[in-house]
């Protein structure tokens, strides 16, 4: 598919490897719809980017709230024929807390519920915009390019949580990839490893230092540009589908 030209949506755009996929899709001509539940920090990028970004609140495992907000994209932009599913929540909480009681069951659910089920929300209600669409080359409608995480494979102590919604999400890739292919519309996923987002440079020096030497090569944090360009890579590659794709510099994560 080309970019240029294009409706795009692009979900957690007001932060890291969002805010970076927002940024090079404008740059490559598309019109972008940055959709956060932190609608602040989205308006923040898009009026960086100008007119061709469009910021909007959004809560992506809110069935109402996630369809109001392709709504008026749509409404703003025309139908979307690309989907960058970044938004998420991360975490780590042992099954056994320090003193002897059990992990609180609400934070397993609540972190499911954003990364698995609000992934897949907004799968489905762009696919079904899509697939109205009139087809392009070979037919395709749209793109959906999913998140999820190295942890899906070789989660750590205490991501029992994330591992579980990150894994779900690698997953559903191909399901998805082959229940959308008879209307055009491609899935993939890119698993990143560790991205030098806002988040992690919150962590003291030493500590990001440590984690880049983990990473066999480069010895470096991902840059959120790198993850961007994969997922543009994605969208512009027509024979990429119903695959979940490692950006981790053959990082394997350790049991801690």
């Amino acid at each position: 598919m080309n970019i240029q030209g294009q409706a795009a949506l692009v979900t957690g755009a007001g932060s890291g490897l969002g805010e970076a996929v927002a940024r090079a899709l404008v740059a490559a001509g598309a019109r972008v719809a940055l959709l956060d539940i932190n609608e602040a920090a989205a308006r923040r990028v898009a009026d960086e980017l100008g007119a061709s970004a469009l910021a909007l609140r959004c809560d992506i495992a809110d069935g109402a709230c996630a369809a109001g907000a392709l709504d008026a994209a749509a409404a703003a932009h025309g139908p979307a024929r690309i989907l960058m599913n970044i938004a998420g929540v991360g975490g780590a909480k042992r099954v056994i807390q320090r003193d002897g009681s059990p992990a609180p069951l609400e934070d397993f659910e609540r972190t499911l519920r954003i990364n698995l089920v609000g992934t897949y929300n907004m799968v489905r209600l762009f696919a079904a915009r899509a697939a109205a669409l009139e087809g392009g080359t070979d037919g395709e409608r749209g793109v959906i390019v999913n998140t999820a995480s190295v942890a899906a494979f070789d989660g750590q102590v205490g991501q029992e949580a994330y591992a579980a919604s990150k894994a779900g999400v690698a997953g559903m890739t191909l399901p998805l990839a082959r229940d959308l292919a008879q209307w055009g519309v491609r899935v993939c996923t890119i698993a990143p490893g560790i991205f030098a987002t806002p988040l992690l440079k919150e962590l003291p020096e030493p500590v990001q230092q440590s984690l880049a030497q983990s990473i066999p090569f480069p010895k470096r944090l991902g840059d959120p540009a790198e993850f961007a360009s994969l997922a543009l890579h994605i969208v512009t590659n027509g024979h990429l589908n119903g695959e979940v794709i490692r950006l981790d510099g053959a990082l394997r994560m350790a049991p801690r």
